[in-house]
C-alpha cells in the first residue's frame, strides 16, 4: 500500500517538477552563468558585471523605488483588505459584492491604465473635482496638477495596485473567516467577551494561514506592477516610479544582456532570501 501511494506520488509530482526544471530553473542556470561573462566576447569576467550594477546609479534608483512600493503596498493590502473582509463577513447578502471587487481582475491592463490617465492627468476628473471643490468651498481655484508626471505618480501607482489586488485578497480572508467555527465565537460571546476580544484573541490567531498567503502573493504581485507603470508613463516615468522592470526592459532594449543577467541574479537571490524568511516565520509558528 505504501509503495502505491508513492507511486502515485510520483506520477502526480513529477510533471510538475520538470516542467520546473525545463522552464524555470535550466533557464535560470544559463542566466547566472551569463552573468559572469561579457556581453559581448562572451569571456568570462569575475564578478565585474555585480560591481557595475551596484555602481550604475538606475539601478540604486530601481532597487529604492522598488523597495518602498513594496513597503508602501504590502501593509496597506493587508490591512485595507482585511477591515473590508470584516465587514463584507457581517452581511448575509454578500454575493454581488464579491463580484464588483473581483471587477478589477476581470479588467484588461489597457483599460485600466486608460481609466487612470483619464483620471490623473492635468485635465483629468481629479482635477475637475478638486476644481469644483474648491469653487464650492471658496478656498483655491483652478487646479492642474500632472500627477502622472510629478512624485504623486508614486501613490498613483500604489493606488492602482490596491485598486487591482483588493479582490481576490478580500476572498482571501472570506475563505480563512468562513474556515472559523461560529460555535467558537458564539461560546465566547456567551462568556461576555466583547467585538474587540473576539477578532484579538479568537478570529486574528486562526487567520495565520491566510495572512501567510496573502503576504506571499501580495508580496510577489507588488513586482509585477511594471505593466501599469509602463503603459501609464513609458520606458522612462517619472523618478518615483522608476523601478526594477523599467531598467530591465531599458538594458534588454540597449542589448546590455550582461548587466540584466546580473541583477536578474540578484533580484532573484533576494526573492528567495524572503521566501525562506517568511517560510521560516510561518513554521515557528505553526509549532
Amino acid at each position: 500500500m505504501l509503495k502505491k501511494r508513492k507511486k502515485f506520488f510520483c506520477l502526480f509530482v513529477l510533471p510538475g517538477l520538470a516542467g520546473i526544471m525545463v522552464f524555470v530553473l535550466v533557464p535560470f542556470g544559463d542566466v547566472v552563468q551569463r552573468s559572469f561573462t561579457g556581453g559581448v566576447t562572451g569571456e568570462f569576467c569575475g564578478f565585474e558585471n555585480y560591481r557595475m550594477i551596484f555602481q550604475n546609479q538606475a539601478f540604486r534608483m530601481a532597487v529604492k523605488n522598488t523597495f518602498l512600493f513594496t513597503l508602501a503596498c504590502l501593509p496597506l493590502l493587508v490591512m485595507v483588505s482585511l477591515a473590508a473582509a470584516l465587514l463584507l463577513n457581517m452581511l448575509k447578502h454578500k454575493g454581488w459584492l464579491k463580484a464588483i471587487y473581483l471587477l478589477p481582475l476581470a479588467m484588461p491592463t489597457a483599460t485600466i491604465v486608460l481609466v487612470w490617465k483619464m483620471t490623473f492627468y492635468r485635465r483629468g476628473f481629479f482635477n475637475m473635482l478638486l476644481s469644483r471643490l474648491g469653487e464650492w468651498l471658496g478656498l483655491w481655484g483652478q487646479v492642474s496638477k500632472d500627477y502622472l508626471g510629478s512624485s504623486s505618480a508614486f501613490w498613483v501607482l500604489v493606488g492602482t495596485y490596491l485598486w487591482k489586488n483588493m479582490g481576490y485578497t478580500v476572498l482571501l480572508w472570506l475563505a480563512g473567516l468562513s474556515g472559523i467555527p461560529t460555535a467558537l465565537l458564539e461560546a465566547a460571546k456567551t462568556d461576555g467577551a466583547g467585538k474587540w476580544q473576539r477578532l484579538w484573541y479568537m478570529i486574528l490567531p486562526n487567520l495565520k494561514g491566510s495572512l501567510y498567503t496573502i503576504v506571499v502573493l501580495s508580496f510577489l504581485n507588488s513586482f509585477k506592477i511594471y505593466r501599469e507603470a509602463y503603459l501609464t508613463a513609458g520606458a522612462y516615468p517619472d523618478e518615483s516610479i522608476y523601478l526594477l522592470q523599467h531598467l530591465f526592459n531599458n538594458w534588454f532594449v540597449n542589448l546590455e544582456l550582461d548587466k540584466m543577467a546580473a541583477a536578474a541574479v540578484c533580484t532573484g537571490g533576494f526573492l528567495m532570501v524572503i521566501m525562506m524568511v517568511l517560510q521560516r516565520l510561518w513554521d515557528r509558528n505553526e509549532s
